[in-house]
């Protein structure tokens, strides 16, 4: 068998870790050690520490939160020779002991790039989600750690939240940072379309996170046909739960720049151009 390197990639709050726990129980190998499950991710993350670390000591190395949640141009993060080097041997690792591999973390995004020089041969599989709802998505987690905090107190002052503050906090909340969320999605947003532009339409599938649960076959076929990984295929209906899904708010009328929407909307139908009606 042939080398074969799949990088799962997409924003953050788009279905990746999804998708990741779908293809590990498909028999796909994607990492030794996986980040558990936290707030948001109860079933887990599925991220390869080993990567998700590497891009967190970058992100740190350039005075940026190792969180990936960052609103600055590619060329602004920077690898020391030092960090080439782990990414490099990293990959060399993973490609000695497996035939076919793959990771996933949204940071990745950041460094397209780079993967695309260090492993010339390796498929993309991108997982889009449009930004209402990615937005919300991030504004609830980063909200239920305020939740939590609160809820955890006595009896009186949870009552107080719940019934009094709550409401006006997480409107707050949510006009205050609304448009920081939008604005990294569309700095992840661009950097995909960036990647997508250089690599060769056989080496990407763009999928859209809606339609996960209906063509979850029509994927795998993808991947096993026309990229030849060699998968089991697993009932995607049986690692996608449909009650943590909620309804996402309209968020529009929390973000103030309507240059900044123009553009989130505009990126938005160019990344649907990538996006494949028939995966064959």
């Amino acid at each position: 068998m042939h080398q074969k390197t799949l990088i799962i990639t997409g924003m953050h709050r788009s279905g990746t870790s999804l998708i990741t726990n779908w293809l590990s129980r498909c028999n796909l190998q994607i990492g030794e050690r996986l980040l558990g499950s936290g707030t948001g991710n109860i079933d887990g993350h599925f991220e390869d520490v080993e990567f998700l670390k590497l891009h967190e000591d970058i992100l740190q190395n350039n005075n940026l939160d190792i969180s990936g949640l960052i609103d600055v141009d590619k060329t602004d993060i920077e690898l020391s020779p030092y960090q080439l080097e782990k990414v490099k041997s990293v990959i060399k690792v993973k490609q000695q002991l497996y035939d076919q591999w793959g990771w996933k973390d949204p940071r990745t995004c950041l460094f397209l790039n780079t993967y695309a020089e260090l492993i010339p041969g390796a498929k993309y599989l991108v997982i889009a989600r449009d930004y209402n709802s990615v937005v919300n998505s991030l504004l609830k987690r980063e909200f239920a750690f305020i939740d939590q905090k609160y809820m955890s107190r006595k009896y009186f002052s949870r009552l107080i939240w719940t019934h009094i503050r709550r409401g006006r906090r997480e409107r707050k909340f949510y006009a205050d940072r609304a448009g920081d969320f939008l604005k990294v999605w569309v700095t992840y947003t661009e950097e995909i379309l960036k990647a997508l532009k250089k690599l060769s339409p056989d080496d990407y599938l763009v999928v859209n996170y809606d339609l996960l649960l209906e063509h979850d076959r029509t994927i795998f076929s993808f991947l096993t046909g026309k990229w030849k990984f060699a998968l089991n295929y697993f009932d995607f209906k049986q690692v996608y739960k449909g009650s943590l899904m909620s309804k996402a708010d309209n968020i529009e009328s929390f973000v103030d720049s309507k240059t900044l929407l123009t553009k989130a909307n505009y990126l938005q139908i160019c990344l649907k151009q990538y996006m494949r009606n028939d995966y064959n």
